[in-house]
């Protein structure tokens, strides 16, 4: 009777390897805000690009700041929805608040880099933070990670925010992500303390970095043909001894990503497959993406699967009683991450199509690697990221 325990042991020890390894430390609210009159002028750079839904919250949040030296630089990059006038009209009469419109993309970059290296051209700030449109920043966002970068003695610092899912797709699929980034990375202290440069990340919805560092770097130009721009300039910190920290900041930074199926599939069928190779050393980062897929496969699909199969007569013991207790065990454990997260613990019974849909956007990006598409924009991925550095 104990074989069908022994046969799904793995899903069994999920919650104890949860909580043996996931942890949210450090946490911005570890560090007082900055203030005073002699705090750092911080430049804000806002990459922006057909973000007319996203862009005027992003800049009044930044408005709100309590932060005493901002400046807040809006790069409208190429948009045609009108993101340029809704960013002037969320700026008002504000005098911190500028909004540019970028210059045409050269060939060799992508449009996040341009954009934000259009931003430091015309920073004043001796830090400069690079702030997603789909940001809010809380207002104390900006004091606390200045503090914190300042007594981590860091040269780049990334905030991980709290993610906001909406819809039905972002509560099953967005939290498929949400888990391989856990898997990865479960402890960002361990990823701070970590000596491989492959360990390193950053989050491009919230950077702040040392000019002078970030100059030191190459800035975005030495980045300027990579699809996951965020975590290379992490890993080009690293390597030239320019020490990169990641910060939870969930209760002074949230985002909503994504708000459809189809923006959930291009925006991590650009970013997972390379970005994830990047994680593993040299010729591994290969296969890291066919480990993802066969992982997802492995504990999320394969009892349902076994179960379909056991109904239909074609197994039996001890595979079907082993199903049962793995599904079981997985739903608890989804249901106790969705539960921990503000959401109905009934997610987990969709967990299954989550993963069927996530095992598809990696195989999609894996099939078509050598293209990217965002944004209405089209890149030859593989080529820039050949002749990027």
């Amino acid at each position: 009777m104990l074989v069908p325990f022994f046969w799904a042991l793995p899903w069994l020890l999920l919650p104890v390897l949860a909580a043996a390894f996931i942890r949210r430390r450090p946490t911005l609210d570890g560090w007082a805000p900055t203030e005073g009159a002699d705090a750092p002028l911080v430049s804000v750079i806002v990459p922006a690009r057909n973000e007319a839904h996203n862009v005027a919250e992003c800049i009044r949040a930044l408005r709100a700041s309590t932060y005493p030296r901002l400046e807040i630089l809006v790069i409208d990059d190429g948009s045609d929805d009108g993101t340029g006038a809704r960013a002037r009209e969320a700026a008002g009469d504000d005098s911190r608040v500028t909004v540019l419109d970028g210059e045409p993309l050269p060939a060799g970059w992508f449009g996040k880099p341009w954009a934000c290296e259009q931003g430091v051209r015309r920073a004043g700030g001796d830090l400069i933070a690079f702030c997603d449109a789909d940001m809010r920043a809380g207002p104390e966002l900006v004091g606390r990670t200045v503090a914190a970068l300042a007594d981590r003695r860091a040269a780049l610092l990334s905030a991980i925010p709290r993610q906001v899912l909406g819809g039905f797709w972002e509560r099953v699929v967005m939290a498929q992500a949400g888990m391989l980034f856990l898997m990865r990375y479960p402890d960002a202290e361990r990823v701070n303390c970590s000596p491989r440069t492959r360990d390193k990340i950053a989050l491009g919805g919230y950077i702040l970095v040392q000019r002078d560092a970030y100059l030191d770097a190459g800035g975005h130009r030495a980045v300027r043909g990579e699809v996951s721009e965020d975590m290379a300039i992490a890993q080009r910190f690293h390597a030239l001894g320019l020490e990169p920290v990641l910060v939870h900041a969930e209760r002074h930074l949230r985002v909503r990503m994504y708000r459809s199926l189809a923006e959930i599939a291009e925006g991590w069928g650009k970013n997972l497959v390379r970005s994830s190779g990047r994680t593993a050393p040299g010729p591994l980062g290969a296969f890291v993406p066919w480990l993802l897929v066969s992982g997802l496969f492995f504990f999320w699909l394969l009892p349902p699967l076994v179960l379909v199969r056991g109904a239909l007569g074609i197994v039996g013991w001890p595979w079907v009683p082993a199903a049962v207790v793995a599904e079981g065990a997985a739903i608890a454990f989804w249901a106790a991450m969705y539960r921990r997260d503000g959401h109905n613990p009934l997610y987990a019974l969709a967990v299954p199509l989550g993963a069927l849909v996530m095992c598809g956007i990696l195989l999609g990006s894996l099939l078509r690697r050598g293209t990217v598409t965002w944004k209405g924009r089209r890149y030859a991925a593989a080529a820039m990221e050949a002749g990027a550095g």
